[in-house]
């Protein structure tokens, strides 16, 4: 198989084409046929080196894939060869075979293209994990989303939408708050020209937001604080803006407020698979239903992973990016 390697740490050029053994799956695992695989940001800050988790080289990146079921692994029921499937994974989805654990294979919603299913799973399970399981959002609440035009972002505000929650999200163009609108949000902030925590603050009357999803740490957490309600839940999943803050606990406090930290790749398997569990149980409905629709920007081929980060690194795209590969033979 061909697969992107990455060899060394480094710009967007240090990606190397190569032919690739094709995976095998062992016992408890799937192998899929891959259609695309979709970017996320972490890729990037993997392939600077930047992650935050050792990480030995060479090897091939990727958290998300979708394809056809090439090889069932010993004790995997419920899957056959040929069935349409979307995965996440901790490695490995920039390659034409991926293998999986089975636990982390999803069924394609329906009415879901193939292709468009690679934009689905890293955002789901985030959005799962963090918005309704830990953040604990629930109908006639409210929820704030930062970046509500990339991929995590768009997601969270229709599935937001989809259970009669008030959502205020974030963005940096004109562009990009129209697009947050369409997605559902009922105001869109301009962090460019407007203060949110003001915003929020006007639209409640005082009271606040229930949920903040967050990707910016340190460098927004006061406002956060600030614009959040009594008994509001921070849920953050990046440090775009910082990692290191002080925090106002009395603010924390007189709220009771809760401050959550999280990531989704470093999770023991047990864990991962009560996500997906509950992503399918809680989110794919709404897929089916066409209340949740994945977001994509534009394809690159595989082979194009270099052209395909440095546009995910000039910030323009809205929802996913995907990489691309040939379908299956007929």
């Amino acid at each position: 198989m061909k697969a992107v390697i990455l060899p060394r740490f480094g710009g967007p050029e240090v990606f190397a084409w190569r032919d690739m053994p094709v995976p095998r799956a062992r016992p408890g695992e799937i192998v899929l046929r891959a259609r695309a695989a979709a970017l996320n940001y972490a890729d990037l800050l993997q392939r600077r080196g930047t992650y935050g988790i050792e990480q030995n080289l060479p090897r091939i990146i990727g958290y998300e894939c979708s394809g056809t079921v090439a090889e069932v692994g010993a004790g995997v029921t419920g899957w056959c060869v040929g069935d349409e499937a979307c995965a996440l994974v901790s490695e490995g989805a920039y390659a034409e075979f991926v293998v999986a654990p089975a636990a982390q294979v999803l069924p394609v919603p329906k009415g879901i293209d193939l292709l468009a299913a690679a934009a689905l799973p890293e955002a789901a399970c985030t959005v799962w994990s963090n918005v309704f399981d830990l953040g604990a959002l629930n109908p006639g609440e409210s929820l704030l989303v930062h970046g509500g035009a990339g991929g995590i972002g768009s997601f969270a505000i229709q599935a937001a939408k989809a259970i009669g929650v008030r959502v205020f999200a974030t963005a940096g163009s004109p562009d990009k708050l129209q697009r947050c609108r369409d997605f559902g949000a009922d105001r869109a902030i301009s962090y460019a020209e407007e203060d949110f925590a003001a915003v929020i603050e006007a639209e409640t009357g005082g009271r606040g937001v229930d949920v903040i999803l967050d990707n910016m740490g340190a460098a927004y957490l006061d406002r956060n604080v600030a614009a959040l309600a009594s008994d509001g839940r921070i849920v953050m999943i990046g440090l775009q803006g910082g990692r290191e803050a002080t925090i106002a606990l009395g603010t924390m406090m007189r709220k009771r407020a809760s401050l959550f930290t999280t990531s989704l790749r470093d999770r023991p398997p047990q864990a991962k698979a009560r996500i997906l569990a509950g992503v399918l149980r809680d989110l794919w409905p709404h897929l089916a239903s066409r209340a949740i629709a994945p977001v994509i920007d534009r394809s690159f081929p595989l082979a194009e992973a270099e052209a395909a980060h440095r546009y995910m690194e000039s910030g323009s795209h809205v929802g996913k990016i995907l990489l691309t590969c040939p379908e299956a033979p007929g």
